[in-house]
Formats: C-alpha cells, structure tokens, sequence
C-alpha cells in the first residue's frame, strides 16, 4: 500500500473535523453573546480559533490541503491585524515546510525513476531533506560531475491523496472564505485542483524549467536553475542557494524588499514576453534573493502558456481598469469584447471591484502594504454585499488561460504586501504588457505615490 492513501482515512477525518470545529466555535459565540459579551469581540474569537485549527491541520497535511494551505498564507497580508499577527508565523512555515516521508521511501521512488544503481549518478546524496512541499520534497545532493544540485522526489500515491484532499477541502469554503474576505474560495479550489494535476507530472515541469531556464540565461536580474535530469517520479536541478523571500518578508531592510518585489512582479510579467509562459505559483518558498542582488526562482510545475494574443488581452483589461471611471470602464470593455453587450451592470459596482487591482499601476511609484490589502478588501466586501455573487461574471467574455494570469497577479500582489515593498510597478506593466499603454491618454498619465 502507497504511503500517502493508507492514511486517507486519518487525512480525511482531520479535515472533515474542521466544519464541526467551527459548528462548535459558533455555537459558544452564541452562547457567549447572550450573557452580553459584545458581537465583535465574539466574532474575533470565533476567527482567531478557528484559523488556529485550519493551519494547524493544513500544516499536517501533504497533496492538495498542503498547497491550499500555502495559497491562503499568500493573502494573510489582508487579513485583521488582530487575526494575521499570532498566525504569521506559522503561516510563513506552511510556505517551506510539510511532514517529511521516511528515507527508505524516498530510496525506492528514487531507485524507480533513475535506475536500480541511482546512488551511482550522485557523488553524495543527503537522506534528510532540504525542504517539502505540497506533493514532493526536495533532497540535496552532489551530481557525479561535482555539481551541487536538488533532487526533488514526488510522494507515493500524491495523485490519490490530492484528488482526496480536494473532494474534503471543497466542503470547507464556508470556514475558509471568513477568514479571507475578498478571496473566492471555491473557484480558487477548483483551479488549483486542475494545476494540481499538472503539477503531478514532472515531465511537464522540467520542460517549462527549461524552456524559462533557457529565456533567462544570463540575466542581470534571474537565475533559473538547469535540469540535470527527470525520469518518473524524480526531477534534479542545479542547486540554488540564496536567502528565502519568506525570510526577506521577516527579517529584510527595506531596500531588500523593495529590490525583492520588485524582481518578483518583473519576473511573472516578463516570463509570457520572453518565453510565452508564466510562473503561476509565486509563494515566498519558490524564490530566493541571492548575495549579488539577483532573485533565483525554483519550482515550474504550475507554469501556464500564454500566447500573444493573450497578452494583448491581459495588458487591454489592465488598461481598462486604469481608466477611472465605472463608465468608462464599462464601455471599453464593451467595445473591445469583454463585456457581454446585453450585459446590465452597475458602473460603480466595476469600478469598485476592479480599481483596487489595478492602483499599482496608475502611478509612478506605490507601495504595496498589509494595511492597503485589508483596506481595499473592506471595501469590496462592502460592494460584494450589494450584488449577487457571479452578476458581474456572468456578463464577462474572458479569453482562454485568463484565470492562471490572474491568480499569478493576485498572489504577486499579496506577496507584494507581506514585503511591504515599494517601486514602480507601472514602468514594468508598460514595459512587459503590449496593449496596456499604447493609446495616447494612457501614456502621459500623471504619477502619484501611494504609502500605506
């Protein structure tokens, strides 16, 4: 029996104990409530509790409820102060850490994907690993030609364990959405669920690495680390040393998270220009800021194609929203085809939802911060109230692939908070995105510096 699903049954009853933990949690708040202990504070306990029990068993669990769990601990910047600071911690431990498997299993994964003789490829090869993830975990070793590289070894049966995990963690959008306002919840399950899939086979993931590997060889401001070889369940790549963004996000100056986000947010918007792909999985545990100022990226098995005409598409809607107003907004998504022409919306409504995404990009400089995050999250939280959920994405005609860009730039922006990083992020849309500035009122628009 597969390591992974013999535990279905513990896995499957830790995560559906968590829906009774928040039954039990509302039940006490109610109780509570009534002897006059007043409603926000009963309903800040109520969060605090159960985001203790929701990462604590996110935190012990592989496959999809591990990747789950590092997604929302993206968006932790929005989150109350009183709830994200006693969680930041081992939020920012969900982005580098998960249970290890034991060394004997790690030997036969190993032994069926490189051969009954794998030790001979390796001059050394260390059994503890380095770190894990969501459905493998990464071993470092010494390739036989002395290069220093990561081995990374896929956990028996994470196929069945994820699609277990997901069928589990759809129940739980209702104790999971509380806690990130602002954040769709099952639509983010579902197509983190399909990712997933993908992400599975580490044939796909060594062609994206090599294919950014080879667009980015050279760069002043990237490394990407070359395949050295792939074969089943096994993946090995050029070690990558540097300090982890999650570590820049506690520890760094300012000038180091001004530097790191900023090569963030460059490279998820170069990659579909230069190789017509995009690196949709931007937590902090897959980069590293190297000691001359270059940002190392790792794990591509997420990656999606983006096509030109897509980015043309993607750099229309971010000029869209740039345009201030909601008519405007509503009418150039009309003419250019996103917009259903039949569609009846509220212009205030969109230009409610869709400024807060696009900000960044109105001025010279800004500042990403936690407390922007949860200011803009309120406010769409009191639009979303007035709206039916999905009115406005009824009416919207988006291309193919959108939803992987979108997701890329969502999570960009919330580890863009945690860095509290501030830059020019308009210079790099303009210079990255074709169709965002090519119209005559967009290019001289005036600049501005937001700080939160």
């Amino acid at each position: 029996m597969s390591d992974i699903p013999r535990r279905a049954v513990t896995r499957t009853a830790k995560l559906a104990s968590l829906p009774l933990g928040f039954a039990g949690r509302t039940a006490l708040g109610f109780g509570k409530r009534t002897i006059g202990r007043p409603a926000e504070t009963v309903a800040l306990e109520v969060q605090r509790r159960t985001a203790d029990q929701l990462f604590s068993v996110l935190g012990e669990l592989k496959g999809g409820a591990m990747k789950v769990g590092q997604l929302l601990s993206i968006f932790e910047a929005g989150l109350p102060e009183e709830v994200a600071g006693p969680f930041r911690a081992s939020l920012t431990r969900l982005q580098e850490s998960a249970p290890p498997m034991p060394a004997a299993t790690t030997h036969r994964v190993l032994a069926e994907g490189l051969g009954p003789d794998w030790r001979d490829l390796f001059a050394e090869f260390d059994d503890r690993p380095a770190a894990a993830a969501s459905i493998g975990q990464v071993h470092r070793a010494v390739w036989h030609d002395g290069r220093a590289v990561a081995v990374k070894v896929q956990y028996p049966g994470a196929g069945k364990a994820l699609m277990s995990d997901f069928n589990q963690i759809a129940r739980l959008s209702r104790l999971i959405t509380p806690l990130f306002p602002g954040v769709e919840v099952k639509p983010l399950v579902a197509d983190l669920k399909r990712r997933l899939e993908k992400e599975l086979d580490y044939d796909d993931e060594a062609r994206a690495q090599t294919a950014f590997h080879e667009a980015y060889a050279g760069d002043p401001d990237f490394v990407v680390p070359a395949v050295v070889a792939q074969s089943g369940h096994v993946l090995v790549t050029e070690w990558l040393d540097g300090t982890p963004l999650a570590r820049v996000i506690a520890e760094g100056d300012q000038e180091e998270r001004d530097r790191a986000g900023l090569l963030l947010f460059r490279f998820i918007l170069s990659g579909p220009a230069r190789c017509q792909m995009i690196h949709i999985d931007p937590h902090p545990g897959n980069f590293r800021l190297l000691d001359d100022g270059r940002l190392g990226v790792m794990d591509f098995g997420g990656a999606a194609h983006v096509p030109a005409e897509l980015q043309w598409s993607i750099g229309r809607l971010l000029r869209i929203g740039t345009l201030g107003s909601g008519e405007a907004m509503v009418a150039a998504a009309r003419a250019e085809g996103f917009l259903a022409p039949e569609g009846e919306v509220d212009p205030e409504q969109v230009a409610a939802i869709v400024s807060p995404h696009v900000t960044p990009f109105t001025r010279e400089r800004f500042r990403y911060s936690r407390e922007w995050l949860r200011r803009e999250t309120t406010r769409g939280m009191g639009v979303a109230t007035d709206m039916r959920p999905g009115a406005l994405a009824r009416h919207l005609r988006l291309p193919p692939q959108y939803m992987a860009v979108s997701r890329a730039l969502a999570s960009c922006g919330g580890v863009l908070c945690q860095l509290e990083a501030e830059g020019n992020y308009r210079a790099e849309v303009v210079r990255w995105l074709p169709g965002f500035a090519d119209d005559p009122e967009e290019t001289g628009r005036e600049g501005g510096e937001e700080t939160a």
